[in-house]
C-alpha cells in the first residue's frame, strides 16, 4: 500500500469511528419531565428556584433531560391534588404545599407550629434533614427531591393589627389546618384556601386579612389590596408552611443510570437550601414593594409578641396530643425539629 493510500485508509477509519460515536450519542434517549405547580411563573419559587434548578439539570444532562414547566395549575386540577398527580403520574414532578392535604403529613406538620422557625434557608436545611430522619414514610409514594419552608409568616390586613385585641373577629385566610387552628386560638375567624385564591378573596371582601410570607405578596398584588402588615419581634415568624418538590417514582426509576445520577445530584439538602434562599430573597423584595407603596408595617414589640406566643402555645399542645393518638411521639418530634433548626441557624 502506498503512503497516500495508507493515509487515506487511516482518515477513513477515523471518520467511521467518529461517525459511530456520534450515532451512539444521538441514539441516547432524551427524556421530557413535566413539572406542575400552582403559582404564576413570575412568583418567587418558579422564577428563582424551579427555573434555575431545571436549567441546571438540562445543562448537566447535555440536553438529554428537558423539564417542561406548567405553571398556575395549567395541567388541571387544584393545588391540593398536586401530590397525588405526582404519585399517579399525571405529572412527572410537582412542587406543592404539604398543608394543602390535612392529615396526610402528620410528622412533617411539626415545622408548621407557631413561632417554630425564621429564615427560610436554614429552616429548609433543617426541614429536609428532619424529613429524611423522621418522616420519610410520608413520602414513600413518590420520590422526594427536596423539602423546604418559607420565611417568617406574618399578617397582611385591610385594618391595622396592632395586638391580639385588633385581630379578634377578623376573617383571616390560613394555608393549613395548623395555621387555621392557630388563628382560631388567637381569636380570628379562619378561612382556609390555597394561596392562588387570596387575591380574589381580598378584593371581594371574603377575607379581611391573610397569612402569607413577604415573598409571595408581589405576585398576588397584596400591597395594592391591603395597607397594613404586621410582623413580630425575634427571629421566628408567627407561622411557617412546608413545601416539597417530588417526582413520580416510575418517572425516576425508568431513567438511565447517568440521568438518575444527575437528578440525585440536584436533590437533597442543598436543593432544599436553594429553594429556601429564593424565599429569603423574595421576602426582601416583597417588603420593599410594601414600603414603596407607603403601606403601614408594624413590628409588635417583645412584650406583645410574648402574649401571642403564650396564647399560641395551645396549638402545639393540641398537636402533640392529637398525633399521640396516631402513635406518634409529638413531643420528641418537636424537640428534634427545634434542635435541627438551631443546628442549621448557626
Amino acid at each position: 500500500m502506498t503512503l497516500i493510500r495508507r493515509r487515506s485508509a487511516i482518515v477513513a477509519a477515523a471518520a467511521l469511528g467518529a461517525s459511530t460515536l456520534a450515532g451512539k450519542a444521538l441514539a441516547q434517549p432524551t427524556v421530557t419531565l413535566r413539572l406542575h405547580q400552582f403559582l404564576p411563573p413570575q412568583a418567587t419559587i418558579p422564577a428563582r428556584a424551579i427555573a434555575p434548578w431545571a436549567q441546571k439539570i438540562e445543562s448537566e444532562s447535555g440536553g438529554r433531560i428537558k423539564v417542561q414547566q406548567f405553571h398556575s395549575m395549567s395541567m388541571g386540577g387544584s393545588p391540593p391534588q398536586l401530590f397525588d398527580q405526582a404519585r399517579d403520574g399525571v405529572a412527572d414532578i410537582v412542587w406543592t404545599v404539604l398543608g394543602y392535604t390535612p392529615g396526610r403529613f402528620n410528622k412533617s406538620e411539626v415545622f408548621e407550629l407557631p413561632f417554630m422557625s425564621g429564615k427560610a434557608e436554614p429552616a429548609s436545611r433543617a426541614f429536609h434533614e428532619y424529613v429524611a430522619k423522621h418522616a420519610a414514610d410520608e413520602f414513600r409514594q413518590v420520590h422526594l427531591l427536596a423539602a423546604h419552608t418559607h420565611g417568617p409568616g406574618l399578617f397582611h390586613s385591610k385594618s391595622a393589627i396592632t395586638g391580639l385585641d385588633s385581630l379578634r373577629g377578623l376573617k383571616v385566610r390560613g394555608g393549613s389546618r395548623i395555621i387555621n387552628n392557630l388563628l382560631a386560638k388567637l381569636g380570628a375567624a379562619p378561612v382556609g384556601m390555597p394561596v392562588p385564591a387570596v387575591t380574589e378573596a381580598l378584593s371581594k371582601g371574603v377575607i379581611d386579612a391573610t397569612t402569607i410570607p413577604w415573598e409571595v405578596t408581589p405576585s398576588l398584588k397584596i400591597a395594592e389590596l391591603v395597607k397594613h402588615h404586621t410582623t413580630f419581634s425575634g427571629p421566628t415568624g408567627l407561622f411557617t408552611q412546608t413545601f416539597a418538590l417530588v417526582m413520580n417514582r416510575g418517572s425516576y426509576n425508568k431513567l438511565p443510570a447517568d440521568l438518575k445520577a444527575i437528578i440525585d445530584r440536584n436533590s437533597g439538602v442543598e436543593t432544599a437550601a436553594l429553594f429556601g434562599r429564593a424565599m429569603d430573597e423574595g421576602d426582601k423584595d416583597g417588603l420593599a414593594v410594601a414600603q414603596k407603596s407607603g403601606n403601614s408595617i408594624v413590628t409588635l414589640d417583645a412584650a406583645e409578641t410574648q402574649r401571642w406566643k403564650t396564647t399560641a402555645a395551645a396549638v402545639e399542645a393540641d398537636w402533640v396530643k392529637e398525633v399521640q393518638g396516631k402513635r406518634i411521639d409529638g413531643a420528641k418530634l418537636v424537640a428534634e425539629a427545634r434542635a435541627l433548626i438551631s443546628k442549621h441557624a448557626k
